[in-house]
């Protein structure tokens, strides 16, 4: 198989028996996984490859991160300890961590019940309620109502701008360009030029709303999404993937998450589901509604300048990402007519 991993003289780090079978995982964009069997059991066996998380010291604080949620009852799946007591190894230069088989499969948010809705909110409201349990150093402690908090003495927050609608006006030039030079034009390169020129109408006509730096910060999972959470029958069985873990704002990430599994293929929202997701979260996280206002502006702006699958596809030349384009481009024009809508869903 392409980029097998080294499983002798990893398995002999743990005591998981001998290989018997390894096959790739085909879901993930940063990272690679395998489903190993052995004589012992079932394993997933993940390799980090992702260049800006892939360090043992990163990969060492997210093992130890979902050890202690696991403690608190949070559905995670920490790896295995090898002989020396890490869960790091590291072989021929390449990261790797061997984790339990979560027997599960993933759900997207056209497949939740309202009451699973709630569920999935409370959820994260729990991850990020753990976090800020187990992980102190992020220092976000103060509960304050919102009109109360002062940046010299509340909670932390990010200093990150948000984006500049000037730079974004180059990439989408730079970007229209490499669509004409495409010969022959296919249909995706068609809705490409559409969404482009489209887009830089909208970010023309809203530039005088481009929000302030984010506001609260804490430890959030960092990439919270369908394929990062397995269920087993109606329960939640593991959250997954926490490769993107860190210190920032955690009602984005909240807002973020419901936009991806509570897209439809049209690219609208379903607003019913994300007001059951986001009342569970603000109850679970102790979030207020003007946290989850903001974080909708601040996310919306994100997907106004934000064309990270365009630029997979045409720079880089990977397709990866190309099957939720559609929907994901639709979403930002149609949230911008729907704002109001949007924010009332988190908010009331």
């Amino acid at each position: 198989m392409p980029h097998a991993p080294p499983l002798s003289a990893l398995l002999r780090r743990y005591a998981a028996g001998a290989a018997l079978a390894c096959e790739p995982v085909d879901e993930g964009l940063l990272n690679r996984g395998y489903r190993l069997r052995t004589t012992r059991g079932r394993y997933f066996l993940k390799h980090h490859f992702d260049p800006d998380t892939a360090d043992p010291v990163s990969v060492a604080r997210q093992h130890r991160a979902t050890e202690r949620l696991a403690d608190l009852g949070v559905p995670v799946a920490p790896p295995l300890r090898a002989h020396d007591g890490r869960t790091v190894a590291v072989v021929g230069g390449r990261v790797y961590a061997l984790h339990p088989w979560v027997e599960g499969r993933h759900r997207h948010g056209t497949q939740l019940t309202a009451g699973q809705c709630g569920r999935l909110g409370a959820l994260l409201g729990a991850v990020h309620a753990g976090l800020e349990h187990v992980m102190p150093t992020a220092r976000e402690t103060e509960r304050a109502p919102c009109a109360q908090r002062a940046p010299a003495h509340g909670p932390q927050t990010s200093a990150q701008p948000s984006a500049d609608p000037a730079d974004t006006f180059v990439l989408i030039d730079d970007l229209l360009a490499r669509v004409r030079r495409r010969r022959p034009a296919d249909a995706f390169d068609e809705l490409a030029r559409h969404r482009l020129l489209e887009r830089r109408t909208l970010l023309e006509r809203h530039a005088d709303r481009r929000p302030p730096h984010s506001g609260p910060v804490g430890w959030v999972h960092g990439d919270f999404h369908p394929f990062n959470l397995l269920y087993r029958g109606d329960a939640h069985a593991a959250i997954v993937d926490w490769d993107r873990l860190g210190v920032q704002p955690r009602a984005e990430e909240a807002v973020r998450a419901a936009a991806i599994f509570f897209v439809r293929p049209d690219g609208t929202l379903d607003l019913p589901k994300a007001r059951t997701y986001a009342r569970a979260y603000r109850r679970a996280a102790g979030a207020a509604p003007c946290e989850l206002a903001a974080a909708v502006h601040r996310v919306w702006w994100e997907r106004l300048n934000d064309f990270w699958m365009l630029r997979w596809h045409y720079e880089r030349g990977d397709t990866r990402a190309d099957p939720q384009f559609p929907a994901a481009s639709a979403l930002a024009v149609w949230w911008t007519r729907e704002y109001d809508a949007v924010r009332g869903a988190f908010t009331g």
